[in-house]
């Protein structure tokens, strides 16, 4: 993300070495100053075009497929407000398997069981008496009156095992399904980042657009 950190300004705080004296400090990146989309875009789906995160594709690779640029894997992320790439992004297959082995502690541990989950039931006339997807018991069951035939009917074994695996895979691949920023804007929010992130006059603590410094305060056991 080094277009992105280009643009965040820096933060001096006072050296914590102990063979430092109070005037010494040390600068570090101002993580706190963090940009975003500004709300009536990201709150505007116009401004988005849908995208699937394919295989093991991280941020920079995605930037690079759409905007022939991998330093704009920070937009990537800032168009699906995602902050923590850890957990936020989906895995590559290998963190997958590694990550199922220890939540699980086995192979027979991630094929076992997670819950049970209907299938679809539909009356003879095309209505659906029973979604696809819903969370129930094994042994689920029912029964309804069927307006085409004119009968009461109950159903059984319309339920499906979802396997630790299976659960666990939903979530990441609902993960791949992101929102990315039409490269028409671009322009639009370089040019936004370039203006909130400054810092701005009128705190004791400024010493330029680009730095802030902490108060000059050493605490002492």
């Amino acid at each position: 993300m080094a277009g992105y950190f280009r643009n965040v300004p820096n933060f001096e705080y006072v050296s914590r070495t102990s063979d430092n004296n109070i005037s010494e400090y040390d600068t570090v990146k101002n993580l706190f100053k963090r940009g975003k989309l500004r709300d009536d875009i990201f709150g505007d789906l116009t401004f988005f075009t849908k995208y699937q995160i394919v295989g093991d594709d991280r941020p920079d690779n995605v930037a690079f497929e759409v905007y022939d640029d991998e330093k704009l894997d920070w937009l990537v992320l800032l168009s699906n407000n995602i902050i923590n790439v850890q957990t936020e992004w989906p895995l590559t297959q290998t963190s997958f398997e590694n990550y199922l082995l220890n939540k699980y502690g086995s192979v027979l541990g991630y094929e076992s069981t997670h819950h049970y989950e209907t299938l679809q039931v539909i009356d003879s006339l095309g209505n659906t008496i029973v979604p696809a997807g819903l969370t129930v018991s094994s042994n689920y069951s029912v029964d309804f009156y069927d307006r085409g035939t004119g009968s009461n009917r109950v159903i059984t074994n319309i339920t499906e095992e979802i396997t630790n695996y299976t659960y666990e895979s939903e979530i990441q691949d609902n993960k791949r399904n992101i929102f990315l920023l039409k490269s028409d804007y671009l322009s639009l929010i370089i040019n936004d980042l370039e203006e909130i992130m400054p810092y701005k006059q009128g705190s004791t603590q400024y010493v330029s657009e680009t730095l802030k410094r902490g108060d000059n305060i050493r605490l002492y056991n």
